[in-house]
């Protein structure tokens, strides 16, 4: 597989201008979309539905609305020229600091150290996470210590690259404490082990390198995560999982936005309460990707996709199929040709700036269904499928930076589940869509304000109801499990099983101090009912950030 993805890299020697991308950031994606949505028309620069965002487009967006919008509060404004010096060696606005430290740090605003030569662009930035905090349920004390470096820059102007490497000791809330110790897995996070008695300690490394084949088509290598959708949570492709080694082609021209995602991924692991055990290693599965994004008009947005989880076992070990790399045929075509069991699932997405200042999106995923078994009702378990629907109204009310976002996503049972762990719809244990796996409905509202430049305030109420196994069952919501072990063929109904109600309630105030400099003080309600457990927390954190997002552990 490496081989295959270093000689698609090589293969050819044109390039051109190229930019590396912004890191997924909820809050920083957020400020973005939001000055689309303010500006009634679907921008050129980029297509929302697939994240990360390039810093040259992210610049020029940012400076193109500042240049343009008259209206523009203080506040806008502030985050506007955030977002400009941010990826400042892109932008038409001034980064230069007015007081550098001994002269060569901090001389631009956002970098710690930098070097701006015509064959030669980098930008070097520490990054720190330190928090602590308290819970209700529990006399464990919270905490979360990453020491790392972010490394970015472009080489001759044509081929740009990226690094982040960070070394963390956590401990989580009594909830994902649980979740570690029953999938052996960290949220988001590849191989770790423990730390002290609660904790665990893991290493976090992501990097890449990207350059134009030509003026419309761009390569991408490297180790690395993406989200696809406008939404809170994705139903087709998340940030939940870890990052994985990937190839990604993407063609953007006139208005078409077409991206072939090509991914290395671990079907399972082995460990214990202890931390992972590396020896002989973990066995691999692969991810093929197609996502085609087309703008109509000014104001609609709409995309379609098809996926492929496969793997091909032979005497060796686990090679990629190579039919699935070809980057314009169908999926399900070659599984049908080869006689396969492969997972394919195809769905779409929309975008439409319905009205002044609100946005409406959603996203439908298929895995496997019959329109006879789904027009007659019957609950046949392979009509599988998930769907969301939500919207953004921003300045709500007439109220300046006063944002709105309601959700709903709907996942049947035992979509993305599979026969085998090498089809199954995860990558490291950890579900590739929603972090809730399958089986559930889910309802999320998020209000964010912004009263002054450097205070952002965040509140949001997740609600769902989802069904739980009780031993030797499978009702569908574990994408983890062998769907040949499904409890019945007809009748099945989302939130069977144990049935589930999920509340949580988070209010977060974060104050920039400098530039990518944040404290944060989060008040996080958590109480799940069922006929099997209740379980209540407040928890309470504060935490100090420089150039690194929030640590979300919302489900």
């Amino acid at each position: 597989m490496k081989r295959v993805l270093i000689f698609l890299i090589f293969s050819t020697s044109a390039a051109l201008a190229q930019s590396s991308y912004a890191p997924l950031n909820e809050d920083y994606y957020h400020w973005i979309d939001r000055y689309e949505i303010r500006s009634g028309e679907i921008n050129p620069y980029f297509f929302s539905s697939w994240k990360a965002y390039s810093r040259k487009d992210i610049a020029t967006f940012s400076d193109s609305i500042q240049n343009n919008d008259t209206s523009l509060s203080e506040v806008d404004k502030f985050n506007l020229n955030y977002l400009s010096n941010d990826n400042w060696e892109w932008s038409e606005i001034s980064n230069e600091s007015s007081k550098p430290i001994l002269k060569h740090f901090y001389k631009s605003k956002s970098d710690l150290y930098h070097v701006n030569e015509p064959d030669f662009d980098l930008h070097i930035n520490p990054v720190l996470y330190l928090g602590a905090g308290q819970e209700s349920s529990s006399d464990v004390k919270t905490f979360v210590n990453t020491r790392g470096v972010e490394i970015r820059g472009m080489i001759d102007k044509k081929v740009g690259f990226y690094s982040f490497i960070g070394e963390n000791q956590f401990i989580g809330p009594e909830y994902v404490r649980n979740y570690i110790s029953t999938n052996l897995v960290v949220p988001h996070e590849g191989f770790w082990k423990g730390f002290k008695d609660d904790g665990v300690d893991f290493f976090t490394a992501r990097g890449y390198i990207n350059f134009n084949a030509t003026k419309h088509i761009e390569l991408q290598f490297g180790h690395d995560r993406f989200n696809v959708g406008n939404g809170y949570r994705s139903l087709i492709l998340s940030d939940f999982a870890p990052a994985s080694l990937f190839l990604r082609m993407n063609t953007k021209v006139w208005k078409l936005n077409y991206t072939n995602l090509f991914t290395q991924m671990t079907a399972n692991v082995r460990g214990n309460s202890g931390g992972l055990t590396a020896a002989d290693g973990y066995p691999n599965k692969y991810l093929a990707f197609h996502h085609l994004g087309l703008n109509i008009g000014k104001k609609l947005n709409v995309g379609i996709f098809e996926s492929v989880i496969y793997s091909k076992p032979d005497s060796v070990g686990n090679n990629p199929e190579l039919k699935y790399l070809n980057p314009i045929i169908f999926y399900r075509a070659i599984e049908q040709q080869n006689g396969s069991s492969d997972n394919v699932l195809l769905g779409l997405d929309f975008k439409w700036l319905a009205a002044k200042r609100i946005s409406l999106y959603g996203q439908l995923a298929l895995d496997e269904f019959l329109l006879e078994n789904v027009k007659e009702g019957n609950g046949w378990w392979a009509n599988k499928f998930a769907f969301q629907l939500g919207g953004e109204y921003i300045d709500a009310f007439g109220i300046r930076n006063l944002d709105l976002q309601a959700e709903a996503n709907i996942a049947r049972p035992y979509v993305y589940s599979h026969s085998s762990q090498y089809g199954e719809y995860s990558h490291y244990r950890q579900p590739l869509a929603h972090p809730l796996g399958a089986n559930f409905k889910e309802w999320v509202g998020i209000v964010r304000y912004q009263p002054v430049k450097k205070l952002y305030l965040t509140g949001k109420l997740i609600a769902a109801n989802y069904g739980v196994d009780r031993p030797d069952e499978n009702w569908g919501g574990n994408i983890l499990l062998d769907n040949r072990t499904r409890e019945k063929e007809y009748g099945n109904e989302i939130g069977q099983g144990v049935s589930t109600d999920l509340l949580m309630a988070n209010f977060t105030a974060s104050y920039q101090l400098k530039h990518n400099v944040f404290i944060d003080a989060t008040l996080v309600h958590r109480s799940v009912k069922s006929d099997l457990a209740e379980e209540y927390t407040n928890f309470t954190s504060f935490s100090l950030r420089w150039n690194i997002p929030q640590r979300l552990n919302e489900f």
